[in-house]
């Protein structure tokens, strides 16, 4: 970069090919996007429009360094919009649509939905994946490829074009698309930590929308992330979150609310809000909020020993968001319906509670 390198890398294309290999280059500019100081200068000097010109490469190995570039690329806020207007967006799309029916595709298959998820983070440029049919790119992907990688990468995209739902259309756009929510209720049944972390930040941004919600329980999901909320307790944080948050996220309908309560839900939920993280506990604070408003879950977060995990956030939490539905959770838990529930006993158990 000191040296000038980089304008030279770039402008070998312009000389006709002769004495030096395409396939090199490509892996050249590449590997110096990985450099966050080095990617500002590879963008500056026009690197952006040249990978995705070679994106569209008929080589697999010069595509898949292309889209590996324009990955790298892509992490900086300040190249998301350049490459969308480079047509890098599009290119990606294709990319996708080109290599997931043929053999040995794999690495660019990840590239490119790694790159797009990049994207997608931004309001403007997910606009863009989608116009390009880039919804369902992804949610093929989702649907049929079994390489870990791209899995967590597709649900990382879907995840990031489904956050924006009070700027555009794409979280019910997701949620439309034939197969999506099966497909990712399905992922988080996967034996790979992070593949199942990016499907649940996935359900948990899809559950925003009413339609969204109904669906995911209508395809299991209730079943599919109380199982995931059990099984994540020595989990990474962000599995944790994730799962916690996906819970809350469908505990706003009471018809899931109730589901969730009736799956088993309630348990870990409470073990998740006695996490020292933050975030883990703030969303699993939320859920049981939601979950208290129906009396059966009330009694059931008592029983699991829920009183003391949420009187205890309520005192010690950093989270003001999470002392505030601790204490929500707990008012609503003890305003009297809870009486009339233990003395009948809830519907699924014949003996009459104290």
């Amino acid at each position: 970069m000191r040296d000038n390198g980089i304008r030279l890398l770039l402008n070998l294309p312009s000389h006709g090919g002769r004495g030096f290999s395409q396939k090199q280059l490509k892996i050249a500019i590449a590997t110096l996007s990985v450099n966050a100081k080095v990617a500002k200068a590879v963008a500056e000097e026009g690197g952006i429009s040249i990978l995705a010109d070679l994106a569209r490469s008929v080589n697999r190995l010069v595509a898949e360094e292309a889209a590996g570039g324009l990955w790298n690329l892509s992490v900086g806020e300040e190249h998301k919009v350049a490459i969308a207007e480079a047509g890098g967006v599009k290119a990606l799309v294709d990319l996708i649509f080109k290599w997931s029916t043929s053999t040995g595709g794999e690495g660019v298959l990840e590239r490119a939905a790694g790159a797009l998820a990049n994207l997608a983070a931004d309001d403007k440029c997910s606009i863009e994946v989608a116009s390009v049919g880039g919804v369902h790119a992804l949610v093929m992907l989702a649907r049929c490829c079994k390489v870990e990688g791209v899995q967590e990468q597709a649900a990382r995209a879907l995840a990031n074009l489904a956050a924006h739902g009070d700027s555009n259309s794409n979280n019910a756009a997701v949620g439309q698309e034939a197969g999506a929510l099966d497909a990712l209720v399905q992922l988080t049944r996967s034996p790979h930590d992070g593949v199942k972390q990016e499907a649940a930040g996935a359900l948990w941004n899809l559950s925003f929308d009413d339609r969204n919600r109904e669906a995911i329980a209508a395809a299991g999901g209730v079943e599919a992330l109380v199982a995931l909320a059990h099984s994540c307790s020595n989990a990474s944080h962000g599995l944790q979150e994730r799962a916690a948050g996906a819970l809350w996220g469908l505990s706003v309908s009471e018809a899931n609310s109730i589901a969730i309560g009736r799956e088993g839900g309630v348990a870990p939920l409470i073990t998740l809000a006695q996490s020292d993280a933050e975030d883990v506990h703030e969303t699993a604070a939320g859920a049981l909020w939601n979950l208290a408003f129906n009396p059966g879950n009330a009694l059931r977060i008592v029983d699991e020993g829920g009183v003391p995990a949420l009187v205890h956030l309520c005192s010690s939490s950093v989270s003001k968001m999470t002392r505030f539905m601790s204490a929500l959770a707990l008012a609503y838990m003890f305003d009297g319906r809870m009486d009339e529930i233990a003395l009948l006993g809830t519907s699924t158990e014949a003996v009459p509670r104290a």
